[in-house]
């Protein structure tokens, strides 16, 4: 039997994800052993399989919020564009905030879904090293705030409904994008999308992380896929902020309750969109299905509601998000 590739291991595995990963590995050998040697071992595939089930169903009933989290940033996760790929019938990408240039962080434009016309708007992050360099790992700067909400308006102006994808570990911690605004420009967001005349549907695809992802996150409706998460600080941020030590981020992971479980139970979002089992990266095919059904049903349900209405409803939507108690000061 061919051991499993360390390498393949090494560079995409997680750490309770290993058995998964060597079983996996241990099917695929055998099958190409089979067709190149035209010997019938279909029985050991089967027995080896239904063993990869039984182990995934294992190690993904009870993950930890740790665990979620390097789920949410695992290097095979789908992106924005895998999904806009998978979903939609067509797209025009549009460039640029008409200010200072186009990040490549941002992604937006023009889609058609199940004959739906809509806006789309989403972080982008990269699949290697050099992608993720020029993606900036999916940080955006000024600008890319701008320009997605340079195409909200558009999708305003021409009455398509806004789909926001949200992943990002949080907004670019740089100079230069301080220089630029940043701050100003994740506001403005915050308040143009909060008074938008049209549907915004939301889905967070990965990480959700800080202003960051909250400048595209102010929707109707508002979702989240199975292991994403959504905070509003990276943990090995939080860890540094409260206990001055970033080795302390799992601790911090499960303060944060950032996991879509807790987010759920909080009212913060309105639902859970199922991974396929072992996550999204296992099956990017079915989990774009699965964002298309949810998606569709979310703008067909918003369409329905008169615009006045509708802006109403996101006002008290976020006015209403928190929980506060009233006490006597001695």
């Amino acid at each position: 039997m061919a051991k499993p590739d360390s390498r393949r291991w090494g560079s995409n595995g997680l750490e309770f994800e290993r058995s998964i990963v060597e079983l996996e590995y241990q099917i695929e050998s055998l099958k190409q052993f089979s067709s190149g040697e035209n010997i019938d071992i279909a029985v050991q595939i089967e027995s080896l399989e239904k063993r990869l089930d039984e182990e995934k169903k294992r190690v993904f009933s009870n993950l930890t919020p740790w665990q979620r989290i390097q789920m949410a940033r695992h290097p095979l996760r789908p992106r924005t564009l895998d999904y806009v790929e998978r979903i939609a019938e067509d797209f025009i990408e549009l460039h640029g905030d008409r200010r200072f240039g186009d990040d490549k962080a941002v992604v937006g434009g023009f889609a058609t879904v199940d004959g739906r016309p809509i806006m789309l708007v989403g972080h982008q992050k990269g699949h290697n090293a050099d992608e993720n360099v020029q993606r900036n790992f999916g940080m955006p700067h000024p600008e890319g705030y701008r320009k997605g909400i340079r195409l909200m308006r558009v999708a305003e102006k021409f009455g398509l409904p806004v789909v926001s994808f949200l992943d990002t570990p949080a907004a670019y911690p740089g100079t230069g994008a301080e220089e630029r605004g940043q701050g100003e420009a994740i506001a403005f967001n915050l308040r143009q999308m909060a008074r938008l005349r049209t549907p915004i549907v939301v889905v967070v695809v990965g990480e959700g992380g800080s202003g960051g992802a909250l400048a595209f996150g102010a929707g109707d409706r508002i979702y989240m896929l199975e292991y994403s998460i959504y905070s509003v600080c990276p943990p090995e941020a939080c860890a540094s902020i409260l206990w001055r030590d970033a080795g302390k981020a799992e601790q911090a992971a499960v303060a944060l309750k950032m996991t879509a479980t807790d987010l759920l139970e909080q009212g913060i979002i309105d639902g859970i969109i199922p991974e396929p089992l072992g996550g999204a990266h296992r099956d990017p095919d079915e989990t774009a299905r699965r964002v298309k059904t949810k998606l569709c049903e979310a703008i067909d349900e918003l369409e329905a509601i008169e615009v006045t209405k509708l802006v109403a409803a996101r006002y008290e939507k976020f006015r209403n998000i928190g929980r506060f108690a009233d006490v006597d000061a001695k």
